[in-house]
């Protein structure tokens, strides 16, 4: 079936051809190996993609409802910050653990 019958993140698997910076290639294969290389770069695709459709969604909203106050964005910024420097988070692969979950 084409692509397009699929939403984002469902559908089999199909090969492609893609391009990417050596240095990138190396990192991935340093964490996952080269068995885990489509599926890791198949997962960072949909993540991109989220946040994509995040994006167009926000940028919907403030058309809709005006920009969102300079507090807001600063109290969001300020809460990202602390849940990133969390102490649990800080232990041996800790981020990456709670990220995978």
């Amino acid at each position: 079936m084409p692509e397009r019958d699929f939403p984002p993140g469902d559908g089999p698997a199909a090969k492609v051809s893609v391009s990417l910076r050596a240095g990138n290639i190396r990192a991935v294969r340093e964490r996952v190996g080269a068995r885990g290389f489509s599926a890791y770069v198949d997962a960072a695709v949909e993540r991109q993609i989220e946040r994509d459709l995040l994006e167009e969604a926000l940028q919907a909203n403030e058309a809709a409802a005006g920009p969102i106050p300079q507090s807001l964005r600063d109290e969001a910024a300020e809460l990202f910050r602390r849940v990133k420097s969390a102490p649990e988070l800080q232990e041996e692969d800790g981020w990456r653990a709670h990220e995978a979950g």
